[in-house]
């Protein structure tokens, strides 16, 4: 595999250690000034677009970590497949909402990588599973 491909892959796990750990200062650092982080999803908490690095830690994943217990949730990377600029990461999202109840969700993440950062960043998962639980 060409020394770019592994360096994004060590970027995207590193990326995914940090948000894990509930360091959004840290998580900030490694996103590109104009990032953008789309949820593909509808009628769930943080559906859709989230422009720039400062409206995604603040307006998007500090809320959605807020409604989990402290620490969670983390995310366990299965896969990671590197072509280019490009990084696609199959994980297991799990921990507990603030009310205990537990939340163990499969996801794909898309990253597209920029002079050493997360430029863009398109988030799939089990949305029928994350309706249930929130209840929308």
């Amino acid at each position: 595999m060409p020394e770019t491909e592994e360096r994004n892959k060590e970027l995207v796990r590193s990326f995914f250690e940090t948000l894990s750990a509930g360091d959004l200062e840290g998580v900030r650092e490694l996103f590109h000034e104009d990032a953008v982080w789309t949820v593909v999803a509808r009628d769930i908490p943080g559906a859709g677009e989230h422009r720039g690095r400062d409206e995604i830690v603040d307006g998007f994943l500090a809320p959605i970590r807020g409604m989990f217990e402290p620490g969670d949730p983390k995310v366990d990377i299965i896969r990671l497949i590197a072509e280019g600029s490009w990084v696609v990461a199959e994980g297991k999202g799990r921990g507990r909402f603030g009310d205990g109840t537990p939340y163990d969700n499969t996801y794909v993440y898309l990253l597209e990588l920029e002079d050493g950062k997360v430029r863009t960043f398109r988030e799939y998962m089990d949305t029928q599973y994350v309706s249930t639980l929130v209840g929308t």
